[in-house]
C-alpha cells in the first residue's frame, strides 16, 4: 500500500492478501467495482474452461428462462437475492470469527449451494463469491448500503454475459 489508509485492509495478515487491494480496502466504491469484476469474471470463466475440458459430461446448470426474463432473473433478481442473504451470513459469521475465515466460510457455502444445482457449478462459484464476500466485508466497514450495493453491482456484472448466453440460446 502507497499511502496510509483510515480503514485497515481486510485480509492483510491472511491467506487473502494476495486479493487486489482496491476490494480489500473500502476508499473507491467505483474502483472496487471494476476491479472486483476483473477479479472474479475472468478468473471464473477460465475455471469454467478447464471444467469443461476436464469434465466434459460434467452436468451443466440448466436455466429455464430465456430472453428478457433471463437477463433479468440472471442481472437482477439473483444479484439482489444472493447478496442478500450473502450478506446477512456474513453478518452472523463475523460474529463467530475473524474477517477472512468469514470470507472464505462465505465462498465455500455458495460454492457447495450451487454445486446442489450442478456439481461443476460449484468449482466456478466459489472464486466469484470470494470476491463478492470480500467486498462486501470490506465495505462493511464504511457502511451497510454500500456492503450489500458493491457487491450487488459486481455480481450483477458478473452474470451479465452469461445471462445474454443463456437468453439468447448460447452455453456460457
Amino acid at each position: 500500500m502507497s499511502r496510509k489508509s483510515v480503514l485497515p485492509a481486510i485480509g492483510a495478515g491472511t491467506p487473502l492478501r494476495f486479493l487486489p487491494e482496491a476490494i480489500r480496502i473500502p476508499e473507491k466504491p467505483l474502483r472496487a467495482i471494476a476491479v472486483g469484476w476483473l477479479t472474479a469474471f475472468p478468473a471464473s470463466m477460465l475455471f469454467a474452461a478447464i471444467g469443461a475440458m476436464l469434465l466434459p459430461q460434467a452436468e451443466q446448470p440448466e436455466f429455464r428462462v430465456s430472453g428478457a426474463a433471463a437477463i433479468f432473473a440472471l442481472v437482477v433478481f439473483s444479484p439482489v437475492l444472493e447478496t442478500l442473504i450473502m450478506g446477512g451470513g456474513l453478518l452472523l459469521l463475523l460474529k463467530i470469527m475473524r474477517p477472512a475465515w468469514a470470507i472464505v466460510v462465505s465462498a465455500l457455502g455458495w460454492g457447495i449451494a450451487h454445486s446442489s444445482v450442478a456439481p461443476i457449478w460449484g468449482l466456478v462459484i466459489w472464486w466469484p463469491f470470494l470476491v463478492f464476500s470480500t467486498l462486501f466485508v470490506t465495505w462493511r466497514q464504511r457502511s451497510l448500503g454500500l456492503a450489500f450495493a458493491i457487491p450487488m453491482v459486481v455480481h450483477a456484472l458478473q452474470n451479465l454475459l452469461p445471462s445474454l448466453l443463456v437468453a439468447y440460446g448460447a452455453r456460457p
